[in-house]
């Protein structure tokens, strides 16, 4: 059996570069007890876990649409938690690769997209404090401020935009995050998703248009692309 060795006076293999705040701590705190745990199993590969977490955040999704917030809610947690393991077992196996990156990010938007979708059924069925077609529009906003967070950060590097970097409280990991934490304290407040829907509908959303604001700022400066 190959024994790998982690670095006890490092977190290099535990984050990227990229990570802030919330998903920071989850990686470094909960993530990261238990990949070393999986380092003996010589059959893993990092995209079964990148699989078996974005098929836990669809389940999360199902299981809000069906109205049992806190199972979706644990389960939201659970498939977060995966989300930061494989990356961290692919350094220290030293299988990283560009596929599995892409991979990561594809599968991240179906459970993303599955959770805010799960959490509107689940408020439409409640009932929620608002109307119906209220919710709706609230949701599609969130969705579609959610997938252009990470596809406006995508697009600007490959044309070589400056990025904000304050705004990392709109990255998927945060987004995740506060839908779950939402959902587990459901038995308390049932109708507590909703604040989570406005905030990812007016925070990612003002993210967008911060990072629109800078690039148009950018090309001012006589820099153009294509």
């Amino acid at each position: 059996m190959k024994t790998i060795d982690i670095p006890s006076d490092s977190e290099s293999w535990k984050t990227k570069p990229t990570d802030r705040f919330v998903l920071k701590w989850v990686k470094c705190h909960l993530s990261a007890r238990v990949t070393p745990k999986l380092l003996h199993l010589e059959w893993l590969r990092p995209w079964m876990i990148t699989v078996s977490s974005a098929v836990l955040g669809v389940v999360a999704g199902v299981l809000f649409g069906l109205g049992w917030g806190f199972a979706a809610g644990v389960t939201a947690l659970v498939s977060q938690v995966l989300d930061g393991v494989d990356g961290q077992f692919a350094r220290l196996t030293g299988r990283q690769s560009p596929a599995g990156a892409l991979l990561d990010s594809t599968l991240d938007r179906y459970s993303d997209g599955a959770l805010m979708i799960g959490m509107t059924v689940y408020l439409i069925r409640l009932p929620a404090p608002l109307p119906a077609w209220q919710v709706l529009c609230i949701a599609s906003l969130a969705i579609m401020g959610s997938n252009l967070v990470s596809y406006s950060a995508a697009r600007a590097e490959g044309l070589e935009l400056p990025v904000p970097s304050k705004h990392t409280l709109a990255s998927k990991g945060t987004r995740t995050m506060t839908m779950a934490l939402c959902a587990v304290l459901t038995p308390l407040w049932p109708a507590l998703p909703l604040a989570a829907l406005c905030y990812l509908a007016v925070h990612t959303n003002l993210v967008v248009a911060d990072r629109l604001t800078h690039a148009v700022k950018h090309r001012e400066t006589g820099e153009t692309h294509d």
